[in-house]
């Protein structure tokens, strides 16, 4: 067969966009290259990749086989770079992080400040999304790590555990709700939330939480930031669901009363996700552990 690693790229890029000019776009190649490409491919393997539709063009059984090999082969040939480039100027290269909120805010900020300033050519890809989205985006390689509440119910992810927390109420100081020190999150629903944006991995969940027990959810307002729920929260505009590990690490304790909830689900633990992949790149292996390893951060040794 004869075709370059070029030509793989090319495929690939059309089989992702589905359309031959954005293709061709993405890749810096006029429209006649790119076609030159293709049909170079195709005739080294001796049969079509795509067929042509409507909307543009569609993998060919044959198309979908290819595509899965070139995934694979094209991430290993970036791991490989990223491997040897860090023998000659350091350890180099980026990884594209996925956490839900509790883990983001309560937890890896300060692990990946750390880890940062100990590895000056490494970049960081940090995205905010719901646990249950979070192994999909690992195993389908759009992620390198994943960091989610509960655990991952894939065979193509490793789960190991990261740390715990808990999700709890807090309430402006001398709330009716802080004396009984513990509450039902349906007691909760009496009042009303200030939340985080509608996009948040939080406020989602708190939602699924609410409808599951049949009531509605009274929402105050919306707004981007733990800080600015806890400086409402305290001002009195109503009360908010939030990690425990995020109440610690604002140091807002002294401004808000702290109520847990008796459902079992308010006691949660975060689990770290890795492609199950015996190719891993040791950039990101090395990574991962140094995020397990960062005891310093654990939940249940700051309580």
């Amino acid at each position: 067969m004869s075709y370059e690693l070029t030509d793989l790229r090319v495929f690939q890029a059309i089989a992702n966009s589905g359309n031959l000019s954005a293709a061709a776009a993405d890749l810096y190649l006029s429209p006649s290259a790119t076609s030159y490409r293709l049909k170079n491919l195709e005739h080294a393997l001796g049969t079509p990749l795509f067929t042509r539709v409507a909307k543009g063009m569609e993998l060919t059984p044959a198309g979908e086989v290819l595509l899965h090999h070139v995934n694979d082969l094209l991430s290993s040939i970036e791991s490989m770079d990223s491997d040897v480039s860090r023998f000659a100027s350091g350890l180099r290269g980026n990884i594209r992080l996925v956490a839900n909120s509790s883990s983001l805010h309560g937890f890896l900020i300060p692990s990946l400040g750390r880890f940062l300033l100990a590895n000056p050519g490494i970049n960081i890809d940090l995205i905010e999304r719901a646990s249950d989205a979070i192994p999909a985006a690992v195993a389908s390689h759009e992620f390198d790590v994943g960091v989610m509440a509960g655990v991952a119910e894939s065979s193509s992810v490793e789960s190991r555990a990261y740390a715990t927390d808990e999700l709890v109420i807090v309430t402006p100081l001398g709330h009716s709700l802080a004396p009984s020190g513990s509450i039902n999150f349906e007691q909760a629903l009496d009042y009303h939330f200030v939340c985080l944006s509608r996009s948040s991995s939080n406020f989602k969940f708190l939602s699924e939480a609410s409808q599951r027990t049949g009531r509605k959810l009274l929402t105050r307002l919306h707004v981007p930031t733990f800080d600015a729920v806890f400086s409402l929260v305290a001002a009195g505009i109503g009360i908010a669901m939030v990690p425990r590990s995020v109440v610690r690490s604002s140091g807002e304790r002294g401004r808000v009363e702290v109520v847990a909830m008796r459902e079992a689900w308010a006691s949660r633990q975060l689990t770290l996700v890795t492609r199950r992949d015996e190719k891993m790149a040791p950039l990101i292996r090395s990574f991962a552990l140094s995020l397990l390893d960062d005891r310093s951060l654990r939940g249940d040794e700051q309580r």
